[in-house]
């Protein structure tokens, strides 16, 4: 019996895609969406198609099996059957013959081979079809990570952009990002890190036939985002010194990181931090078909010993020490991707928290995830995967001590539970608007809710009982810190910290006061202030102290996360200690992109980008860095003169954008005064 001596393989692209929505790929391959039918039209040699039946054999991996699903062989029949991979001949003339191919809403996602035999037995010899792709289908209600709604399909899988919010609790800002899952070889480079996982390479049988399962690719992903343990992507950085890589904090999207990563053979790309790693993780799993989305916590806990507390020091004269391994980032984020959750049960559905940055090991990797966020806001701690961390980032109690360096004895100053994990936030579906979504992480900070699932959290990870916290002593003097203007980056910050005395009696306080440079998670780079002052107090006075912090006391010291922590130590005569805080996020100066005309497929527009030097004396070194996917084939760099005091610089340079529909430009301004002043615009295109 000889194969099947076939003329031409008409995989029908147009039609396949753009029902299985796969139309944006940039691949000559057919990629389709599991459970899902679709049409291929097989022409013979001869002009005479084979009298006996035809059978279709589809295969993944590198050893494909039968008993392991990663080979299947059906028969071409004229009735389909659900729920396993089937062909029906849907016509047919003396030369060819059309067939509508469909796999199961449980197939195993990647790359398969199709190939064709005439007559049955599997000795028959087989005619190779080609390559084509398998995704998951979160249009199809059988498939496990099916999405209802179609507003948060299209923002969750079919959206190449996005925001990402960053700061701090009290001034949080957004930028701009390009996923870019639909771009030149994305599809292949997320493929790729399947294959090269930890998992992939211990057993590769195991790990391809979990490959139908959202909760193991979303694990297996969020180890191989970060390289800690494996050839990943990203290499880990927050140091503040970034030589012999990129500060995390110019990228601005995805695919450059992607491709780096394949075009250096498979080495770190360096360097990454939480939104770096976090970014790149939506872009794989939005391109593999698994809904997904940017998650930004603030105040948010990085707690290393499962307590559920987290302890924060300070010496005498309130400035920071780094004691202990647990700490509080400004903010951090992680994505939630959207499946079922078949391990735990029904009631777990929905938002899962996966996280790349590596933080804490689990079950020996850098991995963090799927934990159900059903799960965190119901205090269920005990389930699967790394409950408790993702519990405490954002509702674990906060305990501030004073450390004596010279008798190294600690006091506890005061429990705090009401501080840690804030305006928890989400870009909202179809606009750049922030949606808060604490409300589904933990019930309402305070309520009576809240502290019961917080005890039945402790309890089942078997914690004691927590001390009360009407037992910490604190004094009858408070304090907070306040802006007298916007701060920005070359300006002085200019801040006052107002005392008030709640008793009836005069109070006496001496106030320590210092302030500090930090990277985003809160570690103290260089102190750059400091200030003592005492003070009496009458009964229930409010005094207020001005605090001018200069430029040229934090230019040095700052970095590109735009961040001075002040704190206020205030020493309460026979009463104790209270501390008051406050991050200070400092602006850059803005950039303005204008599009020069409206955009249209294949035809070049103009675009001018202006930046204003807000300082007194020059700036040099001046680089502009610009992407958009479908509007810039890889990512531009333009250099401009140094810039005068005061003085307005305009870069400019053109797009050609390649497909109509909504876009988004990047652009990144640095020098040698500013570092990755970032906008971002976005461009309708025309067809």
């Amino acid at each position: 019996m000889a194969a099947p001596n076939l003329a031409s393989v008409d995989w029908k692209r147009k039609e396949n895609t753009l029902s299985h929505h796969t139309d944006q790929y940039n691949t000559q391959e057919l990629v389709v969406r599991r459970g899902q039918p679709f049409a291929v039209t097989l022409t013979f040699q001869g002009g005479t198609r084979p009298s006996e039946n035809l059978t279709l054999i589809a295969a993944t991996g590198l050893t494909p099996a039968l008993k392991a699903k990663t080979r299947v062989a059906f028969a071409v029949t004229r009735t389909p059957r659900s729920g396993s991979w089937s062909a029906i001949q849907t016509s047919s003339d003396a030369s060819s013959v059309t067939i509508s191919i469909s796999s199961p809403p449980n197939a195993l996602i990647g790359r398969y081979t199709l190939s064709v035999t005439a007559g049955s037995g599997s000795s028959a010899p087989a005619t190779s079809l080609g390559t084509m792709t398998m995704l998951f289908n979160p249009w199809l209600t059988g498939d496990d990570v099916f999405m209802p709604n179609n507003a948060e399909r299209e923002e969750y899988v079919l959206s190449e952009f996005g925001v990402v919010f960053m700061g701090s609790a009290n001034r949080i800002v957004q930028t701009g990002w390009n996923f870019g899952q639909f771009q030149d070889d994305i599809l292949n480079i997320c493929l790729t890190l399947l294959d090269r996982s930890r998992s992939f390479i211990q057993d590769a049988n195991r790990d391809m036939t979990h490959r139908n399962d959202p909760k193991h690719v979303g694990r297996v992903l969020s180890a191989m985002v970060n390289s800690n343990d494996d050839s990943g992507v990203l290499q880990g950085n927050w140091s503040g010194n970034y030589r012999g890589g990129q500060n995390p904090s110019s990228w601005t999207g995805s695919v450059d990181i992607l491709r780096q990563w394949k075009a250096s053979g498979y080495k770190a790309v360096k360097y990454g931090q939480c939104w770096v790693f976090a970014g790149v993780l939506t872009t794989v799993l939005r391109c593999l078909g698994i809904p997904t989305r940017m998650i930004t916590n603030f105040n948010s806990a990085h707690d290393t010993d499962r307590s559920l507390t987290v302890d924060v020091y300070y010496d005498s004269s309130g400035n920071p020490l780094n004691l202990g391994a647990d700490s509080i980032w400004n903010f951090h984020v992680w994505n939630e991707s959207w499946f079922v959750r078949r391990d735990i049960g029904p009631a777990y559905n929905g938002w899962q928290i996966l996280d790349a940055t590596p933080q804490e090991r689990s079950a020996g990797l850098f991995q963090c995830g799927p934990a159900s966020l059903t799960a965190i806001k119901e205090g269920d701690v005990d389930l699967r995967f790394d409950s408790p961390f993702v519990f405490a980032e954002v509702n674990a109690d906060r305990v501030t001590w004073t450390y004596d360096t010279s008798t190294t004895e600690a006091k506890r100053l005061y429990t705090e539970t009401k501080s840690i994990g804030q305006f928890t936030s989400t870009k909202a579906v179809g606009s750049y608007a922030r949606e808060d979504v604490t409300g589904n992480y933990k019930y309402t900070e305070g309520s009576a809710k809240e502290r019961t699932v917080f005890e039945k959290a402790r309890e089942k990870l078997n914690l004691n009982r927590m001390m009360p916290t009407a037992a910490d002593l604190i004094p009858n003097v408070s304090g907070k810190f306040t802006l007298e203007r916007t701060p920005e980056v070359g300006k002085d910050v200019c801040l006052a910290l107002t005392l008030t005395n709640h008793a009836s009696e005069p109070r006496t306080v001496e106030t320590h006061m210092a302030a500090w440079t930090i990277v985003y998670t809160g570690k103290p780079v260089h102190e750059v202030w400091k200030n003592t002052q005492s003070m009496t107090l009458g009964p229930k006075e409010e005094k207020t102290v001005p605090i001018n912090i200069s430029y040229a006391e934090y230019q040095q010291h700052l970095t590109t996360d735009n961040m001075i922590h002040t704190t206020a130590l205030c020493h309460v005569a026979k009463e104790g200690e209270a501390l008051v805080e406050r991050v200070v996020t400092l602006d850059n100066p803005g950039l303005t992109i204008r599009v020069l005309g409206q955009a249209k497929v294949n035809q070049p527009v103009p675009v001018e980008v202006l930046f204003t030097n807000p300082l007194a004396q020059e700036v040099k070194g001046c680089v502009l860095l610009a992407e958009g996917s479908d509007l810039l084939a890889k990512k531009i760099r333009l250099e401009a003169p140094p810039l005068g005091a005061k003085q307005v610089a305009t870069l400019q340079f053109t797009v050609t954008p390649t497909r109509a529909g909504t876009r988004q430009l990047l652009v990144n301004f640095s020098c040698d005064r500013f570092q990755d002043v970032k906008a971002f615009e976005t461009v309708p295109v025309a067809p």
